[in-house]
């Protein structure tokens, strides 16, 4: 697949992402935790083109495109996005099977590549980042990728994807794309699934397990009663919930970057 190819459909992602309205995240209908949806609109601008560069290597990617970011628009706005986003466009490039692509591109990281994650993590600095007794990213990378993503696993949904050769995406977030296809915004759809059927991420660094926990069983009736209704007549319920969660400062950041990777994998396999 050609790399402006790649490039239109990562920014077709962002921006289907970006125009839910996603409890407790950005959107277009409201804004949230000291930033703007036009901040994710500058940032996906500012990393397209070093995620979607042909050739280029998988940290160099991550890197560069954390740093455009950064100088755009001055804070962390994209980094799960763009470590599930490199991938995909590195795997779109090879062709054939998406998923059997994404696996190689994982295995084939190398000591180079994750010297370049860890920098480009330190640089965004995510919300809730602490130290770690072993692989911290503030630190010179020692390992694989593999080795360090693996350890961050059990308590990172990003991670994990990276252990798991992104199954959460092809198992979770595309059937509920699949699902939604033809609806009001089916990217509010995946993000309900992934926010339904895990802890987020983001808020259990923030807020710990528990706190996590209780936004994820708040969460678990939204999928039914999304699939049963028309969206839009949900936009009350749905924005009164956001106000809620924002107003406690509770983002589930890791279930929209589940969400921006679920788009962006379906319009690559069309």
């Amino acid at each position: 697949m050609a790399g402006a190819a790649i490039a239109a459909a990562f920014r077709c992602a962002c921006v289907a992402e970006l125009a839910a309205p996603k409890p407790g995240n950005v959107h277009r209908f409201r804004a949230g935790h000291g930033m703007v949806a036009a901040d994710f609109e500058h940032s996906t601008e500012a990393a397209a083109p070093a995620l979607t560069r042909p050739g280029a290597p998988l940290g160099a990617r991550i890197f560069d495109a954390v740093a455009a970011t950064r100088a755009a628009v001055g804070q962390n706005t994209n980094l799960g996005i763009v470590l599930l986003a490199a991938p995909l466009a590195m795997a779109a490039e090879q062709g054939g099977d998406l998923r059997a692509a994404v696996a190689r591109v994982l295995a084939a990281a190398d000591l180079a590549d994750a010297a370049a994650v860890f920098r480009a993590i330190a640089l965004a600095a995510p919300g809730g980042l602490g130290t770690a007794p072993r692989h911290d990213v503030r630190e010179e990378a020692r390992v694989l990728l593999s080795e360090a993503m693996a350890q961050a696993a059990p308590g990172d949904a990003i991670a994990r994807q990276w252990v798991t050769g992104f199954a959460d995406i092809f198992t979770l977030g595309l059937p509920a794309l699949a699902a939604a296809r033809g609806r009001e915004w089916p990217a509010l759809a995946a993000y309900l699934a992934f926010l339904a059927a895990f802890p987020d991420s983001h808020i259990r660094r923030k807020h710990g397990e528990a706190v996590a926990e209780a936004v994820r069983r708040e969460a678990a009736p939204w999928p039914a009663r999304l699939a049963a209704s028309e969206p839009r007549a949900l936009l009350p319920a749905l924005l009164a919930w956001d106000a809620a969660l924002k107003a406690a400062d509770l983002n589930p950041g890791t279930s929209a970057d589940l969400t921006v990777a679920s788009l962006f994998a379906e319009r690559l396999l069309r």
